[in-house]
């Protein structure tokens, strides 16, 4: 990759990658978001949340701490799920800018100067969209149902909600409170933005074929149990309108 000018204002970005079992390839998301960020600022830090990974991901991190003197690792020693590592990686980041997604590598990091440049100073969050979806037959067939119920029922206009490549501002992220340790923590996320209101960005990216693991969320087994947290959410959310009360709860509190 050829080198890159920094953006005129270079920014202050958090990138995390929520890793479990991806011992295969979390390594090269390490290394090409290192060089990545380079080449757009020099205040950045990269975090790695490891949710109690079972193969050989964890020593490969440390080992990868010598290379990179800005990555920092955080640990799970139970693993807590999706929405547990998504919580953790948040609560970590520092810099004005966070940046996330899979460690799985089932998309470039590379894109997010793609995501980055569509970030005006309007913007709060830029949202990835797959250009393509590559992954198996019925996975793409229930992430397509998945979406359009879960616009209809938020009442949210994204073009997928399921793509995991974002780029948030963290004040923005401040103005909410997760609560979620399953994979629905981002329709809980998206929609807890939506209603501050946070203002969107859309970007299309490329998705890629997974080369190690397998998921955690889309199977079988777990549509049931997802379904039911998905109604509960919705009542929450959308019915009884928790968050709204906490949410400005939590802007009083800030105003001078």
């Amino acid at each position: 990759m050829p080198a890159a000018a920094r953006l005129p204002d270079a920014p202050s970005i958090s990138a995390f990658f929520p890793c479990y079992n991806d011992g295969g390839t979390i390594a090269s998301m390490v290394a090409l978001m290192d060089l990545t960020l380079r080449q757009v600022t020099d205040d950045y830090e990269i975090i790695v949340v490891d949710d109690g990974s079972t193969d050989h991901a964890r020593a490969l991190l440390e080992e990868l701490t010598r290379l990179y003197p800005k990555l920092r690792l955080v640990y799970h020693e139970r693993n807590r799920g999706y929405g547990g590592a998504l919580r953790s990686g948040f609560a970590s980041a520092t810099k004005e800018l966070v940046f996330y997604t899979d460690g799985d590598m089932q998309y470039d990091v590379t894109e997010m100067r793609d995501l980055l440049e569509e970030l005006g100073p309007q913007i709060d969050v830029v949202n990835g969209y797959k250009i393509e979806r590559h992954d198996p037959l019925h996975r793409i067939v229930i992430g397509r149902i998945y979406h359009h119920i879960m616009k209809l029922a938020f009442g949210f206009g994204l073009r997928d909600v399921d793509c995991d490549f974002r780029l948030i501002r963290r004040k923005v992220m401040e103005r909410i409170h997760l609560e979620y340790d399953s994979g629905i923590i981002c329709v809980e996320m998206i929609k807890k933005l939506h209603d501050l209101p946070a203002r969107f960005a859309e970007v299309p990216v490329h998705h890629f074929h997974r080369a190690y693991g397998r998921s955690q969320f889309f199977n079988f087994k777990r549509l049931f149990t997802v379904a039911v947290n998905l109604v509960g959410l919705w009542w929450k959310l959308v019915v009884r309108k928790e968050h709204l009360a906490s949410q400005g709860a939590a802007g009083s509190e800030r105003r001078p």
